[in-house]
């Protein structure tokens, strides 16, 4: 079995408890990640959540199109950095459950209908996020997702899949298996994140009701991603203000934004060139 290895980059950024921050930094689950996804060139997807960018980074050189969404500002600063001369790369600041994603993305043709959702989630909205990308069982969500990877808590996970009878079943449960089809992949121990959460994980894959997504599941066996226990991350200090002001600026120059009542949209120049055609404010 591989050996594992972790993104121990410095970072200036306090994860946040607010938010249900704990940011993946293992790369052997980022890898599994992208292998449950079965990413192609041609691909547009959504990205929940993107925190400091492990994730964002493989996404980016695998696929046509993704369109994150990150609550926190300070975040959305960082990423811009890194990302923000991709033309590839949309990043959108809001709360993804408050966000109108489809109106949002008409003025942006190349990351309209996203078409596999791959995101490390916040564990305290899990349900809810859930619900958004499926919908209810009365109102099924109108966009159709041909893959939603997920990580997810560990006893999510297992209601996603639970059968009738047992106690993990439920109306997650109920509501999951009637609106599409779910697998586990992998078991995610919590030393894999920073800060790490109080309890394991897991990787999810769902796919639209009455697909077979255990193909992929089966080329994985839940808990056989191994990873090495490391000596504890030293908090970071904070940035200087004047670092900060150094990296808006660096951020202004590499992209550009506009606000609407879908929050804040970053884009590469080429993109926001492209929307602004298109008659965006």
């Amino acid at each position: 079995m591989a050996s594992s290895k972790k993104n121990n980059k410095r970072t200036s950024f306090r994860p946040r408890k607010q938010f249900g921050q704990h940011w993946l930094r293992d790369q052997d689950i980022l890898d599994q990640i992208i292998i449950a996804a079965e990413l192609d060139l041609c691909d547009r997807v959504l990205e929940i959540g993107p925190g400091t960018g492990n994730l964002t980074t493989q996404l980016l050189s695998q696929v046509a199109a993704l369109v994150s969404v990150e609550i926190d500002r300070d975040l959305c600063k960082k990423l811009v950095h890194k990302y923000g001369d991709r033309d590839n790369f949309l990043l959108v600041q809001n709360d993804f459950l408050k966000l109108d994603l489809s109106s949002l993305l008409q003025s942006f043709s190349k990351f309209q209908h996203p078409n596999k959702v791959v995101a490390n989630i916040p564990y305290n909205i899990t349900a809810p996020i859930i619900e958004k990308l499926l919908g209810k069982i009365a109102t099924p969500a109108p966009q159709q997702y041909e893959s939603i990877v997920l990580l997810v808590q560990k006893e999510v996970g297992e209601r996603l899949v639970a059968v009738p009878g047992s106690k993990a079943y439920g109306a997650l449960s109920i509501r999951v298996q009637y609106l599409a089809s779910c697998e586990l992949v992998c078991d995610v121990p919590a030393r894999s994140f920073y800060p790490p959460p109080k309890v394991d994980s897991l990787l999810a894959i769902i796919g639209p009701a009455g697909t077979d997504v255990s193909a992929v599941a089966n080329n994985f066996k839940v808990g056989s991603v191994e990873t090495k226990e490391e000596a504890k991350p030293e908090v970071k200090k904070e940035t200087p203000k004047a670092e900060v002001k150094k990296e808006e600026s660096k951020v202004s120059n590499s992209s550009s934004s506009t606000s609407n009542s879908n929050g804040r949209i970053f884009a590469s120049p080429l993109a926001k060139k492209m929307a602004e055609e298109k008659g965006i404010n």
